[in-house]
């Protein structure tokens, strides 16, 4: 990674980082975190931000929300399935096999 390269990722993720440290608005049960972006994803994002009327943040904690449950719904479905036998891969493959 060339040393532009490093400046523009640090100064997203400055971006990031103060993106809310200031204002009554600001929720106490909040909780602060870095995290260092694609500058594409960051431009993108502050674009969303401005058209939502909503913050950086509150995109990123929806995203983020929207993965563990999928998450979530894996885990779930894999546990209704922890019942059924295992299969062999052989097995599963002879069945493919050309006649």
């Amino acid at each position: 990674m060339r040393a532009t390269e490093c400046l523009r990722l640090i100064h997203v993720c400055l971006d990031v980082q103060t993106s809310r440290r200031y204002g009554s608005f600001m929720k106490t049960s909040l909780k602060r975190a870095t995290i260092c972006l694609d500058p594409d994803v960051h431009r993108a994002l502050r674009l969303k931000a401005v058209e939502t009327d909503r913050t950086v943040s509150d995109l990123v904690n929806e995203a983020v929300r929207l993965r563990l449950a999928e998450d979530a719904e894996d885990l779930a479905a894999f546990e209704e399935r922890a019942h059924e036998p295992n299969l062999p891969f052989e097995d599963v493959v002879k069945e493919f096999k050309l006649h």
